[in-house]
């Protein structure tokens, strides 16, 4: 499952839909980001992270409450949990739930842990909102548009950006919440890359990158296919096509989008 083991950052990633969960280790603190899919995967982590633990201080952040992201919570009782103020005052919790429930009832999973909706201990209620946690200091932002309490992660010191479920090489955007919202939410991205020096970026899904060049680009395809989603002609599919592997299974989420951005 580890994709990426660095001194500061490991990264551990799901069989199902490349999903990542990051884990973030210096002397004082541990951060996790998504615990996430599987049983056996899910006490790998933990296996991890308990192996490790020591005297820091074990934080756990949630990028969004897409049902795959908080299906780990739970795991990690004591955890200090950081999200945005509106994944915690979410009104369709029991949903997130009921799809958790439902994934393991209909696949026959058997987890050591009982799933529960995320309890947020330091909610993000704006952007730049800066957190000491030990000896590393973490940047908040608000990124809605995919859902509508996403959050974008910059470890300062160790120059780590979390972005949750936007700028995969494996997924064009995914819009469940609000067009308009989610293309600001690329423009705010293009801005943080900008202004902090960033080493590693970890999407929510695909590969792991510590090439700006490739943030640069993955920012800029969000742009294009944004603007160009409600053009007129089949060109934008076939770029899907051509640069998504998987495209035939994100088909439905292509025409989702296109409705998304009727709406504005």
């Amino acid at each position: 499952m580890i994709r990426i083991e660095d001194t500061h950052l490991t990264v551990f990633q799901s069989s199902l839909f490349q999903t990542n969960a990051a884990i973030i280790h210096t002397d004082d603190v541990m951060i996790v980001a998504d615990p996430t899919w599987l049983p056996h995967e899910i006490e790998a982590i933990k296996a991890y992270v308990n192996e490790r633990l020591g005297h820091r201080e074990l934080y756990v952040i949630y990028t969004h409450s897409d049902f795959d992201h908080i299906i780990g919570s739970g795991v990690f009782p004591k955890a200090t949990v950081i999200a945005t103020e509106e994944l915690a005052k979410n009104p369709d919790k029991e949903e997130a739930m009921k799809q958790i429930r439902s994934f393991d009832q209909q696949y026959y999973v058997e987890r050591l842990y009982e799933p529960a909706y995320p309890s947020v201990d330091i909610p993000i209620t704006h952007d730049g909102q800066s957190v000491q946690l030990g000896d590393i200091k973490a940047t908040f932002y608000k990124a809605p548009g995919h859902t509508h309490d996403g959050l974008f992660t910059v470890i300062e010191t160790l120059g780590i950006f979390l972005s949750g479920d936007y700028l995969s090489d494996v997924e064009f955007p995914f819009i469940y919440s609000s067009y308009k919202d989610y293309k600001d939410t690329v423009r705010k991205a293009s801005q943080i890359v900008k202004n902090h020096d960033i080493s590693y970026h970890v999407p929510g899904h695909g590969t792991v990158t510590a090439v700006k060049q490739e943030i640069e680009e993955r920012i800029t395809f969000s742009h294009y296919y944004l603007e160009h989603l409600l053009d007129d002609n089949d060109e934008l599919e076939k770029l899907c096509r051509e640069k998504f592997r998987f495209y035939e299974g994100m088909h439905e989420s292509h025409l989702h989008n296109k409705k998304m951005a009727e709406m504005k």
